[in-house]
C-alpha cells in the first residue's frame, strides 16, 4: 500500500466491462486501495486544507448525456469543505459567481440529487456552459487549482462536414469536443476554419468525434489523415522558415493562442532544427497544459 500511493506500483484488474467481468472487483479495488482526501496544492503553491471551505476542480465536461435534454454536465471533484446544493461559488477563472441549484450524482445511466457533498465526493453539475476541465470553484477564500495536464499529441488529421447544409451543427459539435478535451481542434491558417485540424494522443479519439458529430449534431463528417507524428511549440518566426518546406506544416495555430509547428517524425524534426538552430521548437512534454 505504501508504494502504491507513493505512485511506485500499481495493481492490475483483468476484465471485460461488456460481459460484466470483474467490474465489481475493480470497483471494490477502488474503494479500497483510494486514498483519503489530503490537502491539494494551488497553483500559488499553497496547501487549501481538507478542512477550508469549499473548492472543487472540474475534471471533465460533457454534453448530451441526456439527448431528450441536450443537457451539459461538469463533473466536479470536492477538494475541501462542505458543498450544499444551491450555494453560489465563484469561478477562479472568470470571478463569476456560479449557482449550484442542479448538482447530481451519477452512476451509469442512474442520476440523483445530490444535496451535500465532501471532500473526495464527484458532483455532476447540470448546464455547466460556462466552465471547462481544469477550472476551479470556491467559496469564501480565493484558490486556483493547476489545471489539468495533457498528453502530446500524436496523430493528426483535417476534419470536414460532407453536408455544406449542416455547417453551423458541425461548428458547434467541433466547438463543443474542443471544449470537453476530446480532441485538440487546431485552425490551420493553409485550410482555413472549414476544415480545422484534430489532435489526439491515439486514432481512436477520431473515432469518438465521428460518432459524436453524427449522431449528437447530425453533421456527418469524414477525415484526411496528415503524415505527421510529432508537434512543437514555436512562435511567428517559424512561419518563414518552414514554409514549403518538406515534411512539416507551415504553422498551426491552437484555439488558445499557442503556436505549433507540426513534422513527419524526429529525423524530419532533427534535420530542420540542426539547419536552423535560432528555430524555437519547444518539445510538448506530457503534462503539458492543453
Amino acid at each position: 500500500m505504501k508504494s502504491f500511493l507513493a505512485g511506485e506500483s500499481s495493481p492490475v484488474l483483468f476484465g471485460a466491462a461488456l460481459s460484466n467481468i470483474g467490474v465489481r472487483r475493480l470497483l471494490d479495488a477502488m474503494c479500497e486501495l483510494a486514498p483519503a482526501p489530503t490537502p491539494r496544492t494551488s497553483v500559488e503553491g499553497d496547501a487549501r486544507p481538507v478542512a477550508a471551505p469549499f473548492s472543487g476542480l472540474v475534471f471533465k465536461v460533457q454534453a448530451n448525456m441526456d439527448p431528450a435534454h441536450r443537457d451539459r454536465v461538469a463533473f466536479v471533484r470536492v477538494a475541501s469543505g462542505r458543498f450544499e446544493r444551491g450555494m453560489v461559488l465563484t469561478h477562479a477563472a472568470t470571478g463569476r459567481p456560479f449557482a449550484t441549484k442542479y448538482a447530481q450524482a451519477m452512476f451509469g445511466q442512474e442520476r440523483e440529487t445530490v444535496e451535500t457533498a465532501y471532500p473526495g465526493d464527484v458532483i455532476g453539475l447540470v448546464n455547466a456552459g460556462a466552465l471547462r476541465p481544469g477550472d476551479t470553484l470556491y467559496a469564501d477564500i480565493p484558490v486556483s487549482f493547476p489545471p489539468i495536464p495533457s498528453f502530446a499529441p500524436e496523430h493528426f488529421a483535417v476534419v470536414r462536414c460532407k453536408d455544406a447544409g449542416k455547417y453551423k451543427q458541425f461548428r458547434r459539435g467541433i466547438d463543443q469536443l474542443d471544449t470537453e478535451g476530446v480532441v485538440q481542434v487546431l485552425a490551420s491558417d493553409l485550410r482555413g476554419d472549414q476544415a480545422p485540424v484534430l489532435a489526439a494522443v491515439g486514432p481512436l479519439q477520431f473515432d469518438v468525434v465521428l460518432h459524436r458529430l453524427e449522431h449528437e449534431f447530425g453533421a456527418r463528417s469524414e477525415l484526411d489523415q496528415l503524415g505527421y507524428e510529432l508537434a512543437r511549440l514555436t512562435d511567428e518566426s517559424a512561419s518563414a522558415v518552414l514554409a514549403g518546406v518538406r515534411g512539416a506544416e507551415v504553422l498551426t495555430r491552437r484555439l488558445d493562442g499557442a503556436l505549433l509547428a507540426l513534422f513527419a517524425d524526429k529525423w524530419r524534426l532533427n534535420a530542420i532544427a540542426r539547419d536552423n538552430p535560432s528555430l524555437r521548437l519547444d518539445p510538448l512534454l506530457a503534462g503539458t497544459v492543453v
